[in-house]
This record gives structure tokens, sequence and C-alpha cells, in this order.
């Protein structure tokens, strides 16, 4: 879909003003999972600052005239500082300038939107939020696993693979191996040891279920399934590439019989009761 055939449903739409910076998820990376908020602040903005995992297509979307800004952050590559990237913002905003800072998943969501708004608000700059789905929830459902189910769990921890020193050590893997029965963990491949053996240590058994979902919801998505005492080894093996969700907990059956990607590939599932209830599913 072009720019030009790409119209949004008649409605009262916010409008984004000179000096203003809208801090919006763009979601995991099917275009397809933009809010309408999000298609309309591309069309209205006069720069777009955009993140590393924006598809070329979202940004086709905006006007031809639009000043396109790549502050894109990747482990291990060379990327922009985080203070430049913010104290950017507010220099376009100052100029008068209507600005969508453009961030993939949701920016409050391991995304620095915090970071940037608090810095945007201290700078006098007004800001707008517009939520966009996380990749551990949008990306896990093109996977076919959902992050909770009535017979697995009743909480899910969301967390970062490392702190903000980079390192996944000072992370407290033993309480969050006792927290809850789904874990879904964000740039965690870089660290899959580390969290490993945390996890061990606190007792999670090394034949729990995992699933590694690379370049979620994009049509180079690609999934692993294993186990947490092997995922190290299938990860090298399989050679998973970053951006990806790790997710450990018994969820991750869910996909034999959820994976509806391959359903409509014409493919049968593989299990129509994973979690061995041994009835039907609308039977609570």
């Amino acid at each position: 879909m072009t720019e030009s055939t790409l119209t949004l449903p008649s409605g009262d739409w916010p409008t984004l003003e000179p000096g203003w910076v809208w801090l919006c998820g763009a979601g995991p990376g099917d275009p397809g999972l933009m809010t309408l908020h999000a298609v309309h602040a591309l069309r209205e903005a006069d720069v777009i600052v955009y993140d590393a995992l924006v598809s070329k297509e979202i940004l086709s979307w905006a006007s031809p005239e639009t000043e396109m800004v790549y502050a894109g952050k990747r482990g291990g590559k060379p990327s922009a500082k985080q203070a430049d990237i913010s104290l950017h913002l507010v220099d376009l905003a100052k100029a008068g300038k209507r600005v969508l800072r453009l961030k993939g998943g949701d920016p409050f969501v391991f995304g620095r939107g915090g970071e940037e708004a608090q810095t945007l608000i201290q700078h006098g700059v007004p800001v707008r939020i517009i939520p966009g789905i996380s990749a551990g929830i949008g990306g896990l459902a093109y996977a076919g696993i959902p992050v909770t189910h009535r017979d697995v769990n009743q909480a899910v921890t969301f967390v970062t693979g490392h702190d903000k020193t980079g390192a996944a050590t000072q992370l407290d893997w033993a309480a969050m191996g006792r927290a809850a029965g789904v874990l879904v963990i964000y740039m965690g491949m870089k660290h899959a040891p580390t969290i490993r053996e945390g996890l061990l240590a606190a007792g999670r058994p090394e034949d729990e279920p995992v699933a590694v979902v690379s370049q979620a919801t994009t049509p180079d998505q690609r999934v692993i399934e294993t186990t947490l005492g092997a995922m190290v080894e299938d990860i090298d093996a399989a050679a998973m590439e970053p951006p990806a969700i790790i997710c450990i907990g018994r969820a991750v059956l869910m996909r034999q019989v959820l994976d509806w990607q391959a359903l409509m590939r014409g493919e049968a599932p593989r299990d129509l009761d994973p979690l061995r209830r041994g009835k039907p599913a609308q039977e609570g």
C-alpha cells in the first residue's frame, strides 16, 4: 500500500502541532500492526526520527516531503548515543518542527521512551505518547504462543536480557525464575548462557519448554522450539540472530496446536492437546 492510497476512516483525529513530539510505537514489524494514530502521525510529521526495526514499508507511508532521521541502536554495532538522540528531538521541536519519534514495538516497553519523553518535558517540549504492540506479545502471538493460558500461568514476567550497562549478570535471575510461570525475555540472545545458568540455579527444570522467535511478525520470522537446558546450543546451531524474543514456560507447548501460520500453509496441528488436559478446550 502506498502513501497515495492509504486513507484513514473519518474521525476527529488529533493534530500534530509544530513544536510537539509524538513518541509512537510502530509495532513488532508487520506494518498491519500499526495503530491508526501511528499512521495518522506519519502523514502529519515534518520530521520522523526512526529506529532500526521500523520497516521501509512503514516509512513509505509518510509524505514524500517528510525529513527522515535514522536513530537506530543495535547491539554490537555503531549507534547514536541515547543522550544525543533525546537532545536532537528537543532541537527539532524547538525549531518548530512537527516531530514523530517512531520506535519499534511499544516506546514504553524496553524502548527508552520514558527517558526521551522525560528529556523533552524537562526542556519544555510537549509530547504525546502513542502505544504500540510489543514484540513480547505480538511476536509470540504470530508464533502461535499465548503469553497467558489459564492452565499454565496466572502471571507473566517481561524482562530485558541485560541491564543499562549491557550486562546480564546484575539481573536477579533467581527472583525472576520464581516470579512467574512464563518468562518473556527481550534482547537476551547475547546473554543466553548467563540466563540459562541463572534460571537453572533458581530451580527451573532443564526440560522446561523454550521458544526463540527471531524477526517476529516479518516475512523473515524464524522460530525454534527447544528446552532451557538445550537452548544455547540450539540457538547456535540454528544460527539465530537478533532481534529475537525468548519465551520460557509451558505456554510454549501451545504452539503445537496454535501455529496458525503453519495451519495456513495446510499443515496439520502437531498436537491438539499439548498441555495434556484430557478434555476439550471449551471445558474449563
